[in-house]
């Protein structure tokens, strides 16, 4: 197991929470939010001191704040990125599980999102990266809030491709001929697309130049946007670092394929970076974390967990990390950078979320939340301004694929107490996976003592004994506060009509020309409303 990196000094709390108002933000601030995929805790220099491949990351941490105990809202794709985008877990806004590629429906048009409520503050507002959250009719990005588009409408590894990179297992390029090879766990009837809008530009996409293409298309919006004189929102949903991975460049000894493909995305995140600094130090907030845990089964193409391993549920077979509640699985990287605003060096112990995201935001740009509906997500700008430390009292934890019904919530954390009713492993490196098991009373571990969850605490303790009423009190309110409020439902139907398809003529659904530049005249319009 590797070393934790030396923690930073907390800043003393010289000034009184009660003194914050929207007003301390003089104008409103542009805001870039970098989502990392599959992305390990240990992933970063700056948590986890074997890691030696993000120094552009670690400079953010070393000029902005670090926190530690930051989570994901779901410990897989849609639901996380559903929850980030309205503050609201999936059993509130209604997204439980992925989408696929022949999905009608995707995040419930009545929920709005963060780019919605931007857009109507007066913000800019561009997607550049994975979308996952509907790609068909309304679905699309710019209907839920997005001047502009640019990426991929789900996983990118759920198309084939020509180059189809590093994967566990191996999967076989586009077929150019009719006759097609199933392959188990890999798509092979129809190639991945890039968007830009509502226009299908490259289909298979070119997995090799597409970390390229995001930096130069994000880097594109910022600069319209701040042409225009307007406040902007970026929000640039990377494809690192879930497989397949495509590093560069030939993968040096060492960590190898994966370890190319971490430097490549530290080196675009830099980039993105420089673009911000460009404008003006001071004038942009820059957030970046990832959508969930490390892929365990994916072997040396996965991430780093850190300390987080989750062996409890190690010992009894099965990941501890993505689509399961293990601390694995949901605690993920988080830096906030904003010159003169946020910190510098700073380290963060508050229990924080992914959730936190749009209030946080929207309360910076002066716009109200939406009224008739309840949030998970807190505005935690005083944590952000070093003001105070504190964040969640209580943190639910949603199953999200492992064990349990999708979306439910049986696990949950209470201060240091992270509390079990239902627990089980997602599918290991060895092809093992972890036995769904009930706990009543629930498993309950001392994260401050054991945040390997290694050993939950004894029934019969005193400790325990002390702080189960607490937790059986959270557990019932919050369950209480989601059947009260007003709740979506997402529409999980599909049709392979809606898969996106640029020319049904060809097979995989190949575009001629689809190595055209988006920004060149003529390309292929291929629409997919």
């Amino acid at each position: 197991m590797g070393t934790l990196s030396p923690r930073a000094v907390l800043v003393p709390t010289l000034v009184l929470v009660a003194l914050w108002a929207p007003c301390v933000v003089s104008r409103q601030p542009n805001f870039i939010v970098i989502l990392a995929d599959d992305v390990g805790w240990g992933d970063l220099g700056a948590n986890w001191a074997e890691t030696k491949e993000t120094p552009h990351l670690d400079r953010l941490a070393a000029e902005g704040t670090r926190f530690v105990d930051f989570h994901s809202a779901a410990s897989t794709c849609s639901p996380s990125r559903a929850s980030l985008l309205t503050g609201r877990l999936g059993l509130r806004n209604g997204v439980t599980h992925n989408f696929a590629i022949s999905s009608l429906g995707g995040l419930p048009l009545n929920e709005s999102t963060l780019a919605e409520l931007l857009q109507g503050a007066g913000y800019s507002t561009g997607a550049v990266g994975k979308w996952h959250l509907g790609h068909h009719g309304h679905h699309h990005p710019n209907s839920r809030g997005f001047d502009y588009y640019f990426g991929i409408p789900y996983s990118h590894d759920m198309g084939c491709t020509d180059s189809p990179g590093y994967n566990l297992p191996p999967c076989p390029p586009c077929p150019r001929h009719s006759s097609r090879v199933a392959r188990k766990d890999c798509y092979t009837e129809v190639a991945l697309p890039l968007y830009e809008n509502l226009t299908i530009v490259q289909q298979p996409v070119e997995l090799g130049s597409l970390a390229r293409r995001y930096a130069e298309e994000a880097a594109r919006f910022i600069q319209r946007a701040s042409d225009s004189g307007r406040p902007f929102f970026l929000y640039l949903a990377l494809a690192h670092m879930h497989v397949p991975l495509t590093p560069p460049v030939p993968p040096a000894p060492g960590r190898g394929v994966y370890g190319a493909s971490l430097g490549e995305m530290d080196a675009l995140v830099g980039r993105i970076r420089e673009v911000a600094d460009s404008l003006g130090k001071g004038s942009t907030l820059l957030w970046f974390t990832g959508d969930n845990g490390p892929w365990a089964q994916k072997c040396e193409l996965a991430g780093r967990l850190g300390p987080f391993v989750g062996a409890w549920q190690r010992q009894r077979g099965g990941s501890s990390a993505k689509q399961t509640t293990w601390e694995g699985g949901h605690r993920v990287p988080a830096l906030v950078y904003w010159p003169g605003r946020v910190p510098a060096g700073r380290t963060s112990h508050a229990l924080l979320s992914t959730l936190d995201i749009f209030p946080t935001l929207l309360a910076l740009a002066g716009a109200a939340l939406p009224p008739h509906r309840r949030f998970d997500g807190l505005d935690v700008s005083p944590v952000l301004f070093g003001w105070s430390d504190v964040g969640h009292k209580v943190l639910l934890h949603p199953n999200s694929g492992a064990a349990g019904k999708e979306g439910g919530i049986e696990a949950l954390r209470l201060a240091q107490y992270k509390a079990f009713y239902t627990t089980g492993g997602a599918m290991a490196c060895d092809g093992s996976t972890g036995p769904e098991e009930r706990h009543q009373p629930p498993l309950i571990f001392n994260l401050d003592r054991d945040i390997q969850e290694q050993e939950p605490l004894a029934v019969a303790s005193r400790e325990y004994q002390a702080v189960l009423p607490a937790i059986s009190r959270a557990y019932a309110q919050a369950l209480q506060d989601i059947a009260a409020d007003n709740v979506s439902v997402a529409d999980y139907s599909q049709d392979p009509a809606a898969i996106p398809c640029c020319s049904v003529q060809h097979v995989g659904c190949r575009c001629h020309g689809a190595t055209q530049d988006p920004h060149v005249e003529n390309r292929t319009p291929g629409l997919c409303l």
